[in-house]
């Protein structure tokens, strides 16, 4: 029998004392920052397509002897830099690369066939690798991406939940209650040139998957987690002044509280450090630092890249995702709030009433909040807010202003049930009227060339936008959306 009070729970899971600060860290191998000049010279030189495969090599002797052997042999004439790399680098391989797709089998039958594909093992510690390692197993997408992440993980634990695996979901929720603990935060990945950012908040909706598919007493071990991942993303919110931001939080001009995306180190991301360094240099001097922290930024949002975090549509270089307040991020937290007053409640400790009550009050202000500054009545739909004064990119005449940019993130009330009845009706019908195309729903209406926009589909997004309809009653939507989807895929 399952505890009493997995209902609300349940509803939360359907619908998807904390720390100060991140503990102390131990040591790891960073290898932008310990491999000196190296790093840079072999990101830039072209020996790798991919710059993510240099973040991943292991070194074989200490970095510091690396760097301190490459900075006295560099200047020999006979001196060659990929041999070098050779010489004192193990490089990664693909995961799952001798994986090969039985045609004849069903498609429940290959996403089960490439669970065991995808699942590492609990990792070994070493001091020589990028990889931060996690205790239990674990999926990654596989690839080039061979570390677990962060937001892909939820709509994972979907599939492994259909699949009856609820174990490698508990061995996934310990690992990510066990980053919260040992570096404060869920990452981007399980890399430490990761650790500066995180990625669209979906812990407390994997707790109530999991709670869901078990009862509501499995997922108390993960109320400390869930709790320190909150306050990791309110960080600094007390010190803040009406219209003043500070890392995630912002707090309006009217003195609510909502958050933005963020990153804390203002340069190229080591994974994709070619790129974003060439693109950098385009720009002048004073500018980068800030370019840089917005691609990083855009990077924890999980949509890199969309006009959606563009001024100029057609220009990677106008990034401006730390002015903005994403609908589907404090659609998370609002989860999230609500989730971890559900959990207090439910354990019914002393004090426990009084935290819950406190993240109850959390979350309807941030649902008031939202409700007021991201939607707009005329249009009947829900768009990103700009949170500073200035120019406007709407015809908005509020005080916060509602961007211009119409975004398939707009489904994300109506997933997590923030949304009015009317406004989720005028959603869906501006999803089926716009967005709904002949291979499932597009990502956004412009087609920039970035991968976040038109002409594009996610599989994450299609499942959040084909239940948000459906929790809204527009099942026939729902449905034809599923089955243009599958019928292209």
């Amino acid at each position: 029998m399952r505890a009493r009070g997995i209902g609300l729970i349940t509803a939360l899971a359907l619908a998807a004392g904390c720390r100060t600060g991140p503990p102390a860290q131990t040591a790891r191998f960073d290898p932008a920052r310990d491999l000196g000049p190296l790093f840079q010279d072999v990101q830039l030189s072209g020996i790798f397509a991919d710059s993510k495969t240099f973040a991943d090599a292991r070194p074989l002797l200490a970095p510091t002897q690396i760097a301190a052997r490459y900075t006295s042999s560099r200047r020999s004439a006979r001196f060659s830099l990929q041999a070098f790399v050779e010489q004192y680098f193990q490089l990664p391989r693909p995961v799952g690369e001798s994986f090969r797709s039985d045609t004849s089998s069903s498609m429940e039958e290959h996403i089960r066939a490439l669970w065991p594909v995808l699942t590492r093992a609990a990792d070994a510690p070493d001091a020589r690798s990028s990889l931060i390692p996690l205790p239990k197993p674990y999926v990654v997408p596989g690839g080039r991406f061979r570390e677990v992440y962060y937001w892909d993980s939820y709509f994972t634990m979907l599939g492994l939940i259909a699949s009856g695996r609820t174990d490698l979901v508990r061995s996934m929720l310990d690992n990510f209650a066990y980053l919260v603990e040992t570096v404060g935060h869920v990452p981007n990945g399980n890399r430490t040139y990761y650790l500066s950012r995180s990625q669209p908040p979906f812990f407390a909706a994997m707790v109530g998957l999991y709670a869901g598919a078990t009862d509501t007493a499995q997922a108390l071990p993960y109320l400390e987690a869930l709790e320190a991942e909150h306050a990791f993303w309110m960080n600094g919110v007390e010190a803040l002044t009406p219209g003043q931001a500070y890392r995630r939080v912002v707090r309006l001009r009217d003195g609510s509280v909502l958050n933005r995306y963020w990153d804390d180190r203002p340069e190229p991301r080591p994974e994709s450090f070619r790129q974003d360094y060439e693109l950098g240099q385009k720009l002048p001097a004073a500018r980068r630092e800030a370019f840089y922290r917005n691609v990083r930024a855009t990077a924890e949002s999980g949509w890199d890249f969309s006009s959606r975090w563009m001024r100029d549509p057609g220009d990677l270089r106008t990034l401006e995702t730390t002015e903005l307040v994403p609908v589907d991020l404090n659609s998370l937290l609002y989860h999230a709030e609500r989730m971890i007053a559900a959990l207090r409640s439910f354990r019914g400790r002393p004090g426990d009433r009084e935290v819950a009550d406190r993240f109850a009050r959390a979350a309807e202000d941030r649902r008031r909040a939202l409700l007021a500054a991201a939607y707009d009545s005329a249009g009947g739909f829900f768009y990103d807010v700009r949170w500073r004064n200035g120019e406007p990119r709407s015809a908005s005449e509020r005080g916060e202003r509602v961007t211009d940019r119409p975004t398939l993130a707009a489904a994300a009330p109506l997933y997590f049930r923030l949304a009015t009845p009317e406004q989720g009706r005028a959603v869906a019908a501006r999803l089926a009227r716009d967005f709904l195309k002949p291979g499932g729903f597009v990502t956004t209406l412009i087609a920039s060339g970035q991968q976040w926009d038109a002409p594009n589909g996610w599989p994450p997004l299609q499942w959040l936008a084909i239940e948000a309809v459906r929790r809204y009653g527009r099942a026939d939507l729902a449905d034809a959306a599923r089955d243009r989807w599958l019928t292209l895929n």
